[in-house]
């Protein structure tokens, strides 16, 4: 799902929940919706106008399967970009997922046309359509335990190496777009004959959900994923009823959050941008924002050289109060 412009989109939500409790100016909406748009190209103006004029910042996405993005501006004048979104085919039921910034999180507004939301790369998919079955957090539990359902995490390794639901299998993808050759293989390994349950499940939903309809077009049925995704379940399902072990990676400053969405304890390491433990940070090989022990014995000298200077600059800028470009986290894929 995720790409630099995602990292980043995501990152103001990071700033956003470790704000002070001040009255902040600035509302923050996150949004995503699986839609058919015929001509996105026809849909940009208008939409572009229409931020610029109200003052609203941040990025959307468009593509013939539908919107994502995370835009900022003043509670009226979001709200008049959200419902024109809502107005768009298809967006009435739009996912928005609010908080605030004590400042303007994003520089400028960029509607993009794009192939695909979220890049799978799977050819012709319509999830707008061929999707598989919500399942609110509250009836997860009951779904994962039953003994013909099968499990999967649709993020990255990365991702589900800190963090994932009992019995979940780890397709160990670097990147979404491995996800469709994963899958095509996992698919022969099963029963011939048989239509398993398929739960799939992802940090907010728009992962696995696309994963739902490519499923579907392998000639699967009985297919689900979670509403709202990870971060939807530890948000409201009480953590003695949970299912969930670890923490959930988040792709903002954060890192990675717990039960409640209370921040975990890893951390980032900005040069190969790998979640790091507590333990992994007490390591010899790690060197704030310079390396860690996945990336130490992969740079050069030159390269470290460069990290070193980043981090200068970054620690620089945090004792002026402001907030350096190279401490935003990047991009994996």
């Amino acid at each position: 799902m995720y790409h630099g412009f995602e990292w980043r989109r995501l990152y103001c939500i990071g700033r956003a929940m470790t704000a002070s409790n001040d009255p902040a100016p600035v509302t923050v909406a996150a949004l995503y919706r699986f839609a058919r748009f015929d001509d996105p190209a026809a849909l940009r103006g208008p939409l572009q106008a229409l931020c610029d004029d109200a003052g609203v910042k941040g990025t959307l996405l468009l593509a013939g399967e539908g919107i994502n993005g995370t835009i900022a501006g003043g509670d009226n004048a979001l709200a008049a970009v959200i419902a024109h979104i809502r107005a768009l085919p298809g967006c009435a039921d739009l996912d928005v997922k609010y908080s605030t910034a004590s400042d303007m999180p994003f520089y400028r507004m960029k509607v993009r046309i794009k192939r695909e939301i979220v890049t799978m790369g799977a050819g012709e998919l319509d999830p707008a359509a061929n999707a598989g079955t919500y399942v609110e957090p509250q009836d997860w539990n009951a779904l994962m335990s039953d003994p013909d359902t099968i499990l999967i995490d649709t993020r990255n390794g990365y991702e589900v190496a800190i963090g994932s639901f009992e019995g979940a299998i780890d397709p160990k993808t670097a990147s979404f777009g491995e996800f469709p050759g994963w899958f095509d293989a996992y698919a022969q390994k099963l029963e011939q004959g048989k239509q398993p349950k398929i739960a799939m499940f992802c940090t907010g939903g728009i992962r696995c959900e696309k994963s739902t309809a490519f499923v579907k077009s392998r000639g699967f049925e009985d297919v689900y994923h979670l509403r709202g995704g990870i971060l939807k379940y530890l948000e409201t399902v009480p953590q003695e009823d949970s299912k969930w072990r670890g923490e959930c990676f988040v792709f903002d400053q954060r890192v990675a959050v717990g039960h409640g969405l209370a921040q975990g304890e890893h951390g980032l390491c900005h040069a190969c941008r790998m979640p790091l433990s507590p333990e992994e940070r007490a390591s010899p090989l790690y060197v704030e924002g310079v390396a860690c022990p996945h990336c130490h014995d992969e740079r050069d000298e030159a390269q470290r050289a460069r990290y070193r200077e980043r981090q200068r600059q970054v620690e620089a800028a945090q004792a002026r109060g402001e907030t350096h470009i190279g401490a935003v986290p990047g991009t994996k894929e």
